[in-house]
């Protein structure tokens, strides 16, 4: 199924029926495909709706360069269109990411928060990792100053490319010029003068060995958020909630249904 929202075709799909609706997030690089075997348990018992983000899966890219807050109003469209306000919110990733811009910005629309490795906080650069930046920037604005010159041809463009490769991670170098700036964007983001505002039920699973989204987040998202619990996935990684599946939905589960059915 498909709604334009904001600009943008959006790909999504139901299943099941019951109470309370349940909405699903993926995570950057994803798609509904990676929710199948957590859509088909939570459908069970509720209607469940999961959805492509604007370009992964089905859905057509962004009209223009989007950070969380585009996402987060595209997704509370959405909900506006499917009737399903109040459902609660599994979230992966920037699927987190995207889940708790909403909660902050339209908590009307969000029941209770389940989150796995949710982006949505920076870390202070290592002195390596400010080293490396610096370095880029640098030569970065050597090529912008040749493209000025104008004398130098495709070579300005070609130096910029490989200093992409170099410095960019394998995510932001997968994308077109125009998806890495919304990359940017994104990685951007900060939320952590905003947890306060979250007031919805949450839920936090995170596995122990998240290099992507590492376990400290998830233990100041608890810290920060006023009603919250953190449950550690021993050994798991940034998909943990697929690694440990059963642990991961049978948690779900009783938070959203509590003694319920």
């Amino acid at each position: 199924m498909f709604q334009t929202l904001c600009g943008a075709k959006l790909h999504y799909e139901q299943a099941g029926a019951g109470k309370p609706d349940v909405l699903l997030l993926h995570g950057w690089g994803c798609s509904i495909d990676t929710w199948a075997p957590i859509m088909r348990r939570l459908a069970q018992r509720s209607r469940v709706t999961a959805l492509d983000f604007p370009a992964h899966g089905q859905s057509e890219r962004p009209p223009e360069p989007w950070g969380a807050h585009e996402f987060s109003e595209q997704v509370a469209a959405l909900i506006a269109a499917l009737g399903i306000a109040g459902c609660d919110i599994v979230g992966h990733s920037h699927g987190g990411r995207i889940a708790l811009t909403l909660a902050i910005e339209h908590p009307e629309l969000v029941g209770k928060l389940v989150l796995t490795g949710a982006a949505g906080l920076r870390a202070e650069p290592t002195p390596q990792q400010q080293k490396r930046s610096e370095t880029f920037k640098r030569l970065r604005g050597y090529a912008d100053m040749l493209e000025r010159i104008k004398i130098f041809g495709p070579l300005p463009e070609r130096m910029r490319e490989a200093l992409r490769k170099k410095y960019g991670s394998a995510d932001y170098n997968a994308l077109d010029a125009q998806m890495r700036k919304t990359f940017v964007k994104l990685v951007s983001t900060d939320l952590s003068a905003r947890l306060c505002q979250v007031k919805a039920p949450t839920l936090l699973l995170w596995g122990t060995q998240d290099t992507e989204t590492p376990l400290w987040m998830g233990r100041k998202m608890a810290e920060s958020i006023a009603d919250c619990g953190l449950v550690e996935l021993k050994g798991g990684s940034h998909f943990a909630h697929l690694e440990q599946l059963d642990f991961f939905c049978r948690v779900t589960e009783q938070f959203i249904y509590g003694g319920n059915g």
